[in-house]
């Protein structure tokens, strides 16, 4: 009896991981598909926000997503964005390429319908190279994208971009 039981936790504890990738691939997948919306991008703390119209094109493996994008502010500024994550286990990790060009890294883990992640920009941006980076499913149909960094002169966060996209 007790060699059953120890088998039925050994089996139950092994199949816990397996749970939560597949958890994961799910959640990756119903990211997959074509995206467009509005929002407002700061280009730096203090300055006065930018309306933007964004579409994007995800694509979903099993460990692996990226979205690739254009947005387009001002009716004449036209920038390409991107981001590709990876996922192992319950960490994501990959790169974003935004206004810039240049990549930055973004490492995270998701919680509920957020991927929460750290964003390491490749030179200092409002005065560090930190930032933070939130990729939520909003309902069946939405995702939003935001940015969050900090202001150097008060400390205080602030919402750097924020775009609502709902899936075409």
């Amino acid at each position: 009896m007790r060699c059953a039981a120890y088998l039925l936790s050994v089996a139950l504890a092994s199949a816990q991981p397996l749970t939560a990738a597949a958890a994961e691939i799910d959640f990756i997948k119903s990211l997959a598909g074509n995206w467009n919306g509005a929002g407002t991008v700061l280009t730096r703390i203090g300055s006065n926000p930018i309306n933007v119209n964004c579409s994007f094109a995800t694509t979903a493996g099993a460990f692996d997503f990226s979205m690739k994008g254009n947005c387009r502010g001002l009716l004449v500024i036209r920038k390409a964005v991107s981001a590709d994550l990876k996922v192992n286990g319950d960490r994501y990790t990959g790169t974003y390429v935004g206004p810039s060009g240049l990549p930055s890294a973004l490492s995270g883990s998701r919680r509920g319908n957020a991927i929460n992640l750290s964003v390491r920009w490749p030179r200092p941006v409002n005065g560090d190279r930190n930032a933070s980076m939130t990729i939520e499913k909003v309902g069946a149909e939405g995702l939003r994208l935001r940015t969050v960094d900090r202001d150097p002169a008060t400390g205080k966060t602030v919402v750097t971009s924020n775009i609502d996209l709902r899936r075409q």
